[in-house]
């Protein structure tokens, strides 16, 4: 919760920060470097989970990962608290890139190190920390938003300070809290789990390292790597919450409620409210349709669902911006913010469809052999999806916002019916039927 608290915290002002004006409390960066930057930045943080897991395979302990994770991340945001420039912006950024690499594969593992692998209680406990991260994710831009637009906002000879500077320092004082918490109960509440580096356990066999993958296994590899291919255009519509959906709610929308603005930052709170909110409700429909004599949607149909919902949530915004326009210089009418709302509705409930099931396909499909590496592969999707929703973001200051929110939504929206065309095709190089058979002889033995 508190990493979560801290990382979305940093992100729900960071590209206000940037194309702020100095004087105002910001680092001066034009719409297209900024936004560029935040995709390099978002990207990056997907990436180093890749190396930071490696390590923690091979050489150190999870609970020492993440104990670095909390003292790196800390200071990356303390660092952008208390250096006002832009070697001070790089500095903290790269900090907190390193964090994330330590923390993002590791924490899941020591949840589930907790428990047997057939512990019926795993499930619930993976959905208690679940909601410790949209927890986390749902105040902290609220914090965030305070404390720079409210808390810490003045004005001098009619020029506006914004305390974006004190939106960093709660960050970095969550993150410091969550690890003291961390490092204080983990001996009583962990006992030795997370302690010794997980490869012993984890790696495969010299045998089954030999042996040649077989036809079905060749076949869900192939899949893993046609869905991820899927996923990054989700991803690139889903990052724009950040970055292009930022700008334009700070420009565009009416944020006015009884009198009082609302700060930009809050609307990045409806993510995980949401989440909150229908995670349950989604979980119980899939529950309840496999045991219907249909039975539930295949996995690839629901991640087309997933790309279908995402470009609706685009289409929503088109006439907001044919209202407004996309010039921010000249704005003679402002939309209602039920647009941004609506279309952060539709794109959680398309997360909702996509996103829970990503990992736990790769994990039970990939050939245990290229466990690490495919699911680096899954990681590395993430990372070209984040850095190209910087690069499509940037690309606002030169086409405007409606011909962005067009394509992407056109894009997401036929890619998802070319995805749920080929559902039956990609249900059948999956082999479930193989796969249940061998769950059912590992639980025998």
């Amino acid at each position: 919760m508190w990493e979560r608290y801290s990382y979305y915290g940093m992100r729900s002002v960071l590209i206000l920060y940037l194309t702020t004006q100095f004087i105002s409390g910001g680092l001066g960066f034009d719409t297209a470097t900024a936004a560029s930057l935040y995709g390099t930045y978002t990207g990056a943080v997907y990436l180093t989970p890749i190396i930071g897991g490696y390590l923690t395979d091979r050489f150190i302990s999870l609970r020492t990962a993440i104990t670095i994770d909390g003292i790196t991340m800390a200071l990356g945001d303390f660092t952008l608290f208390a250096i006002q420039e832009r070697w001070g912006l790089y500095l903290g950024l790269f900090l907190l890139i390193i964090g994330n690499g330590f923390f993002k594969p590791n924490i899941s593992t020591l949840v589930g190190e907790l428990y047997s692998k057939n512990d019926p209680r795993k499930d619930s406990a993976f959905t208690i920390f679940y909601m410790g991260i949209n927890l986390g994710a749902l105040f902290a831009p609220l914090i965030a938003g305070l404390l720079y637009e409210y808390v810490f906002y003045s004005t001098t000879g009619g020029i506006e300070h914004l305390g974006f500077k004190w939106a960093f320092l709660a960050s970095s004082i969550g993150m410091t809290l969550g690890q003291l918490t961390f490092n204080l109960f983990s001996k009583k509440y962990l006992g030795d789990v997370g302690t010794k580096p997980a490869r012993a356990r984890t790696a495969p066999t010299n045998a089954e390292k030999a042996k040649p993958l077989t036809r079905h296994e060749k076949h869900r590899t192939a899949v893993i790597f046609i869905l991820a291919l899927f996923v990054i255009m989700f991803w690139v519509g889903f990052e724009q919450a950040g970055a292009s959906f930022t700008l334009y709610t700070e420009d565009f929308i009416d944020r006015t409620i009884f009198g009082y603005e609302v700060p930009t930052s809050f609307f990045q709170s409806l993510n995980p409210l949401f989440i909150l909110l229908l995670a349950p409700v989604i979980s119980a429909l899939w529950i309840k349709l496999s045991k219907t004599k249909r039975g539930d949607f295949a996995i690839p149909t629901k991640m087309s669902f997933g790309l279908i919902l995402m470009g609706a949530g685009f289409m929503v915004m088109v006439p907001a911006v044919m209202m407004t326009g996309s010039d921010e210089a000249n704005i003679t009418i402002k939309a209602s913010m039920m647009f941004m709302v609506a279309t952060y509705l539709l794109h959680t409930l398309g997360e909702l469809c996509l996103s829970p099931i990503g990992l736990s396909l790769v994990s039970k499909m990939a050939p245990l052999k290229l466990a690490s590496l495919l699911m680096g592969v899954w990681f590395l999707s993430n990372a070209a999806a984040n850095y190209l929703a910087g690069q499509v973001a940037a690309m606002t200051a030169a086409f405007g916002y409606l011909e962005i929110f067009i394509y992407l939504g056109i894009a997401s929206i036929v890619l998802g019916f070319i995805l749920l065309a080929l559902s039956k095709q990609i249900q059948k190089l999956m082999h479930l039927d193989e796969l249940d058979d061998m769950d059912d002889v590992r639980a025998l033995s």
